[in-house]
Parts: C-alpha cells; sequence; structure tokens
C-alpha cells in the first residue's frame, strides 16, 4: 500500500499534490451513503463533498445514467439489507457497508449510515467492519488494477462511541484493514491513499511504515 500525502509545490521529491480526481490510478474510490443516494442538494449530497463532487462533475445532467447504472450491479442485490419506507427524501434501499458498486473507472462505496434528518454516522465498530468488507470488494474487482482512494470517514463528523476519532487513526485503521486481509496487489498495481491538502498537516506517514504491506 502506498500513502500518497500532498506537499509543498517545494519539495525537493517533487511529489504532487493529492488530488483523487487527477490521481494516476486505473480505479478511484468515492464513497457514498448506505443507499447510494444521488441527490446532490446539501441536504442529501454536499456540493462540496468528494461524493457531491464526482456527482456534479461527471454525472450533472445525466443523474438517471448514473442511477439505471446503480440500479444494474447485479452484485448489489447480494448486498441488500432493507428497505427504508419511511424515507421522505432519497432512496429507500439500503445496502451493506463497504459494498462496491463499479462506474466506469470509478468504484462508488457505500461508507456511511443516514438517521432519520439525513445526517451521515457511523459507529466505530461499523466502519471497521466495513473497511474489512470494502476490501475484499475491492480484491472482487481491482483486477490487477492500481486503486486511490480518499482518508474514507474523513468528513463524517459523529463517529457514535469515538467522537473524537481523527484523520491519523482513520489512515491507520485503513490501513490496518488491508494488511489484515491480506490482498497481496501484483506489481505493478497498488492501492495509493490520497491525502486531502488542508489535511496533509494532519498525518505522520511515518508512524504508518509498520501498517504498510
Amino acid at each position: 500500500m502506498a500513502l500518497c500525502k500532498q506537499v509543498p509545490k517545494h519539495n525537493p521529491k517533487n511529489q504532487h499534490f493529492g488530488d483523487i480526481f487527477a490521481e494516476q490510478a486505473d480505479l478511484k474510490v468515492i464513497a457514498f451513503n448506505e443507499y447510494f443516494d444521488t441527490l446532490v442538494d446539501n441536504n442529501i449530497i454536499s456540493t462540496v463533498s468528494l461524493n457531491g463532487q464526482f456527482i456534479e462533475k461527471f454525472y450533472r445532467d445525466k443523474i438517471d445514467e448514473l442511477n439505471a447504472l446503480i440500479s444494474a450491479d447485479m452484485h448489489l442485490s447480494d448486498a441488500y439489507l432493507s428497505e427504508n419506507s419511511s424515507r421522505s427524501q432519497g432512496k429507500k434501499t439500503r445496502y451493506k457497508l463497504g459494498t462496491i458498486c463499479v462506474a466506469n473507472d470509478y468504484l462508488l462505496t457505500a461508507l456511511s449510515r443516514f438517521d432519520e434528518n439525513n445526517k451521515a454516522y457511523l459507529e466505530i465498530n461499523d466502519y471497521i467492519n466495513c473497511l474489512l468488507n470494502f476490501w475484499s470488494e475491492v480484491d472482487r474487482v481491482y483486477a490487477g488494477r492500481t486503486v486511490a482512494l480518499p482518508v474514507l470517514g474523513s468528513g463524517i463528523t459523529r463517529f457514535k462511541g469515538y467522537e473524537n476519532i481523527t484523520d491519523q487513526e482513520l489512515l491507520e485503521l485503513i490501513a490496518w484493514t488491508f494488511k489484515i486481509n491480506r490482498i497481496k496487489f501484483t506489481y505493478p498495481s497498488k492501492a495509493k491513499i490520497v491525502v486531502y491538502e488542508k489535511k496533509s498537516d494532519r498525518i505522520n506517514l511515518l508512524s504508518l511504515k509498520s501498517l504498510e504491506s
């Protein structure tokens, strides 16, 4: 697993800024909620989130196409959990956290739960189980290709039972679950974690060396 941290442009190693959309990778991960909602209205999905940016960038006038792609993914039927008929906005079908829906060269991933007010939340056990399932899903679909992902869970302020979790801790959990899943990316493919520029100063890469595979 490679860790891509955004650094100043004058960095002597000439590393590039981490932008998941510009990242050189065959597959790029975008976190969705457990419903695979696609409504960007700053209520269901925020325009400033990676989720919202992805939809606005590639499906701004093609939401029906994205919804059809998600609906046609046969693998999602295996990850079906339940119907939430009480939802007044958004989709009603819930899927298992960590489930991946392939959309061209993007891996749409069910990451967060939504409460009755459409606010994302996770319990820490949910997050760990989500990551374990996510890596199994990646192993199912990556087919020797390089995968880039953001710090999954960053921006979800409500981790029930662990409200003060840091980006560093999230990154360590991502690396740890990758390691224990024993996924072996065959060279030259690899998994790369892209750290958002404004959060790069919160990450200590040296402390993660022991978790790299």
